[in-house]
């Protein structure tokens, strides 16, 4: 199914630019303004000038941060800044990250994958995805010609033959090697032996693979390649915009951790929010605990995710907010009522998501907030965003339990996606470790 291919990395020369710390940076997408000075801070060849540029008042067509991203590229590669490897590679990254006070290791491998239409179902979608990014990273592909930062896939390893394989590489001498400043560690290896990439390749020639985070980038570089193949139909399937740049991780890599982006939302009524108990009963048993109860949020956890004897999987949400020393914990009560106010164009299994019900459901219908972004905001740890509520920047906090894996890969097996924003894997893949030029 997939098509993978190794790529003539470009990656920084460490004799130039020191630490290597100092110079990757986040994806695009968790920059914030404040980061973004930081990172610029930080080194004056960080890669947030490709990966995220600023926006300048006096920006134009001709002169605008996508351009710049370009001119930046070309200056790093005319000083030596950055290096284009000479022989073509998979490249195998080790990722070290703190989670939950345990040091944890996610591997993927760093290649090309031809690019295919989502309905030939090799790639395969979970989330729904916006104009804007999808138009940013557009537009900065256009500029640049190259993948700037990889795109987080998923694929499916029963027989173990990719982990077997990646163990034996994962023993040679890394090219890269930065501990970030923010305490995650790296180790990236080159996979040049042409047995080796052979053999790797062959194994994805029968499996699909996932998109777990990048969809915006992918579809963006499938929009691009469309555009090219529009202008020069006669162009040799093995051009570069006909592939793109993807970290792939198995589902059952240990150290795949998927983190549920918590609903916070402001905004609301007070006769609106007044009536929301009222409300959540029609749909929900409730069971509340006091916050100041030992063990609080063992126990909360417990509730949440059904592990409690006799519990048999329904759809559960925690909401804080309406009593300041209590939090909840919703069982929905009847899933076909529910689903009468659900979309119906998606499936039963989508329907039956916790992030689906309390999307469509809690915040559509019963709190009328339609997904508006200034309405909405977002937490992965449920400390932090109960603590927002009581410091008043929110009004209601809505728990979520992780997606699971296997719920993800059922999702894409479908040909359904889940609401955006209904998983976070952590950590992000960074920006500026190997990047690939498209010619």
């Amino acid at each position: 199914m997939a098509e993978l291919r190794p790529f003539r990395g470009i990656r920084y020369n460490q004799t130039l630019v020191g630490d290597l710390a100092a110079v990757i940076c986040p994806p695009y997408d968790i920059i914030s303004p404040q980061l973004q000075q930081e990172l610029h801070r930080r080194s004056k060849y960080n890669f947030v000038r490709v990966e995220y540029g600023r926006e300048l008042p006096q920006d134009t067509a001709a002169d605008n941060k996508y351009t710049r991203a370009a001119a930046t590229i070309e200056q790093w590669l005319e000083q030596g800044v950055l290096a284009i490897d000479k022989t073509p590679a998979i490249y195998l990254h080790d990722h070290y990250f703190i989670h939950e006070g345990r040091r944890r290791r996610r591997r993927g491998i760093a290649a090309c994958i031809r690019l295919e239409e989502w309905d030939r179902m090799v790639v395969r979608p979970h989330e729904g995805t916006l104009a804007r990014p999808k138009s940013d990273r557009m537009s900065l592909l256009r500029a640049c010609q190259a993948n700037i930062s990889p795109i987080l896939a998923l694929f499916e390893d029963r027989e173990g033959t990719v982990s077997s394989l990646l163990s034996t590489q994962g023993k040679k001498h890394p090219v890269l090697n930065p501990d970030n400043a923010d305490g995650d560690s790296h180790q990236v290896r080159a996979i040049t032996e042409p047995g080796a990439v052979e053999e790797i390749c062959r194994c994805f020639a029968d499996r699909p693979v996932y998109i777990a985070d990048g969809h915006h980038r992918y579809e963006s570089a499938l929009a691009y390649r469309r555009e090219r193949l529009s202008s020069s139909p006669a162009a040799s399937p093995d051009e570069g915009f006909n592939f793109v740049m993807m970290t792939l991780v198995d589902f059952s890599d240990p150290g795949l951790v998927i983190l549920p982006p918590h609903r916070l939302v402001r905004g609301i009524s007070k006769s609106t929010l007044s009536g929301l108990m009222g409300r959540l009963k029609s749909f929900f048993e409730m069971e509340e605990l006091p916050l100041d109860k030992p063990d609080v949020w063992r126990e909360f956890d417990d509730l949440l995710t059904g592990v409690r004897p006799g519990d048999t999987g329904q759809v559960r949400l925690g909401l804080f907010g309406p009593a300041a020393e209590r939090v909840f914990v919703l069982r929905l009560l009847d899933f076909a009522s529910a689903r009468q106010l659900m979309p119906q164009f998606h499936s039963e299994l989508y329907q039956k998501l916790d992030v689906s019900i309390l999307d469509h459901l809690i915040l559509e219908k019963l709190l009328g907030v339609e997904g508006e972004e200034m309405a909405i905001g977002y937490s992965y740890d449920k400390r932090d965003a109960v603590r927002r509520v009581l410091d008043q920047e929110y009004q209601l906090a809505f728990l979520l339990s992780p997606v699971r894996p296997e719920v993800i890969k059922a999702i894409a097996d479908a040909g359904d996606r889940m609401p955006r924003k209904s998983t976070y894997f952590y950590p992000k893949l960074p920006a500026g470790l190997v990047f690939r030029r498209l010619v």
